[in-house]
């Protein structure tokens, strides 16, 4: 039987030769095993019968080790990652902002600046000048774009992530192996960037945090609408791990003089990016401006404490525009990124917000990857005290979206088919292109399957990885 062999390298080459079409193919890869997944019933190998529940091992040095079994159509594979949390975890609370900020020290950090020149071509340019300052310029326009404080002191609130991936066979011979710290941060990213093709507006994107998963949200949002995002923000508690995060989007593969990036020229000469940190003197309110201005936040970090009050989305004012979220940093009952009243507000009847912002949709639930997984392990899920009607799979809305094409194509395209809807008048299409969207994952086993078994085939196809012909 052959082996294929995919190390970190190997795997970084693959995925960054994706461009946007190579992107839709693998999602409509995933929605479909997502489609089965969620059917529960014994008809194929993916539906969630035939998926056992993940084991999770919590080890005296703080490390979680997780087992994610998981069944395909061509096979199954298992998923053994262990995940070490940082000193600090996420972002701190607005206290211990409050506490941090009137204990800061003095002490001054070297300044550092990336431009971006007009023909999409980076340089950072470190300078000796002691300050806090840190800045980057658009050298096309002459604007400052970001503004902030580095905290030198502060954690990144990155989690160290070490696995690998097996895959088998129908039959139980391995197929594959891969390592998973590279593959579980695009998968999860591939999953929840399903939704952001088909939103309204993506102008403005806020990320919490700087890590693998920070980079391929912005990464897959970026190839998925192209020159279509005009604001990026990012906040984190360290301005070197932001800074290292962006300049990897401009140049993801540095040792390869051949690499032509997909995410292309659009991103470099249209983009603006800020980086927001806690050391920043107006944090709080380029915090709220931040939320409240993004039209998609994503959440990367492991934090146990919410990442913003709740109050900057659910008051008026923050109910002016609808937004998809997607909350993916937290997996533990305690642990949360966005405050569960945003949650409740979510799945509240459309009369509890009487008559402020009408057009803004709600579906009236929280869109997960496993209802099972996270009525088990989200802590945003957990907190809210949702119940199981109030969370609906992604591979649900696939369902849905097939039943109402099915039954158009049955009445000759000639009625108006809205498919689901979730709550009162609130059709399915309308929410989730113009509407208030979260979407919260703990991880799936069955997405590494699909996505590391395409990976497999497509590193034979370019002879990419070690093969081992008789394993």
């Amino acid at each position: 039987m052959v082996l294929t062999v995919l190390t970190d390298s190997d795997v970084n080459k693959i995925l960054h030769s994706f461009d946007r079409d190579d992107i839709l193919e693998l999602q409509a890869s995933l929605a479909d095993a997502l489609h089965w997944y969620s059917t529960s019933n014994d008809a194929n190998d993916c539906c969630s019968d035939f998926q056992p529940e993940r084991t999770v091992l919590k080890r005296k040095d703080g490390s979680t080790t997780l087992f994610m079994p998981a069944s395909d159509m061509t096979g199954q594979g298992i998923k053994v990652v262990n995940v070490i949390p940082p000193d600090a975890s996420g972002l701190p609370s607005m206290s211990e902002l409050a506490e941090s900020l009137s204990d800061q020290s003095s002490t001054a950090s070297p300044r550092a600046s990336i431009s971006t020149t007009s023909t999409g071509d980076s340089v950072i340019s470190p300078s000796g000048t002691a300050s806090s300052a840190a800045s980057i310029k658009t050298a096309s326009t002459g604007q400052t774009s970001i503004s902030s404080k580095a905290d030198g002191t502060a954690s990144s609130g990155s989690s160290t992530i070490h696995g690998s991936l097996t895959l088998l066979d129908s039959l139980g011979r391995t197929t594959g192996l891969i390592n998973a710290g590279e593959l579980t941060a695009f998968r999860t990213a591939l999953a929840s960037t399903m939704l952001l093709k088909k939103r309204h507006s993506v102008h403005d994107v806020t990320v919490f945090g700087a890590g693998k998963q920070a980079y391929w949200h912005l990464r897959l949002a970026m190839l998925l609408r192209p020159g279509e995002i005009h604001h990026v923000n990012m906040i984190t508690r360290n301005f070197d791990s932001a800074r290292s995060c962006l300049m990897r989007i401009y140049n993801p593969q540095p040792d390869d003089p051949e690499y032509v990036n997909p995410v292309g020229h659009k991103y470099n000469s249209k983009t603006k990016t800020n980086i927001l940190t806690p050391g920043h003197t107006e944090y709080e309110r380029l915090l709220k401006d931040f939320v409240r201005s993004s039209n998609v936040i994503f959440c990367t970090t492991p934090s146990n404490t919410p990442l913003f009050p709740a109050t900057y989305l659910t008051n008026p004012e923050g109910r002016k525009k609808g937004r998809y979220i997607a909350c993916i940093g937290s997996y533990k009952p305690h642990m949360v990124e966005l405050h569960p009243d945003v949650l409740r507000d979510a799945v509240a009847p459309h009369h509890e917000h009487k008559h402020l912002h009408r057009r803004q949709k709600e579906g009236g639930a929280v869109i997960v990857d496993t209802v099972s997984g996270c009525l088990k392990e989200a802590g945003e899920i957990i907190q809210a005290k949702l119940l199981p009607d109030q969370v609906v799979e992604l591979g649900e809305l696939f369902m849905l979206k097939r039943e109402a094409e099915r039954q158009k194509a049955a009445h000759g395209h000639k009625e108006d088919v809205k498919g689901c809807q979730f709550q009162g008048n609130s059709g399915l299409m309308e929410w989730l292109t113009k509407g208030n969207v979260i979407y919260k994952s703990v991880g799936l086993g069955l997405m590494d399957v699909v996505v590391g078994s395409e990976l497999v085939r497509m590193g034979r196809e370019r002879g990419v990885g070690t093969t081992i012909e008789e394993f």
